[in-house]
């Protein structure tokens, strides 16, 4: 399931990642600075991986519906990282259990990896973040959501911005 846009679509955005480093900030916090965003864009470029198809049909409804554009879908690391290099998306939301895989270990290395685009990656799960702070804190992404949470007024706030 890929959409196509235009090259002129793509927005970048420059966004310094914090850490949490002490216990009083929540690790779903670590986007540390505003989110910079242009008010003519028409909307932010996300991938999804998630090993559960019905999740990842279910969230591409609800993201889409509520103005974000769902450029791809991915249900393990090595098909993330192929469609990260090939959709350049804006942010990637990674579920931390990929079945046999870590959605942390993918996103190190998205964020290792320089072809990935600037991609922000936030990792999600149907478990609380309280079972995963301390790998959250540790990680490179952005922040964390719980699954019943979703949506892209939850993801602004993750990295900064405000949702009209």
């Amino acid at each position: 399931m890929i959409n196509d846009h235009s090259a002129g679509q793509a927005v970048r955005w420059r966004c310094a990642r914090g850490i949490a480093s002490d216990g009083g900030i929540p690790a779903s916090l670590n986007a540390a600075a505003p989110y910079t965003w242009h008010p003519n864009r028409v909307s932010i470029r996300c991938l999804l991986v998630d090993d559960n198809d019905a999740f990842l049909e279910a969230a591409t409804v609800l993201l889409q519906r509520e103005g974000m554009t769902v450029v791809g879908v991915a249900s393990n690391s090595a098909e993330a990282l192929r469609q990260a290099h090939a959709l350049r998306p804006d942010i990637i939301l990674v579920d931390i259990g990929l079945g046999e895989e870590s959605g942390f270990d993918l996103a190190r290395l998205l964020a290792q990896d320089g072809q990935s685009s600037d991609a922000e990656v936030i990792l999600i799960s149907a478990r609380a973040e309280t079972d995963y702070a301390e790998l959250i804190a540790e990680s490179p992404a952005a922040g964390f959501l719980v699954k019943p949470e979703l949506s892209a007024r939850a993801i602004d706030r993750i990295l900064g911005r405000t949702r009209e």
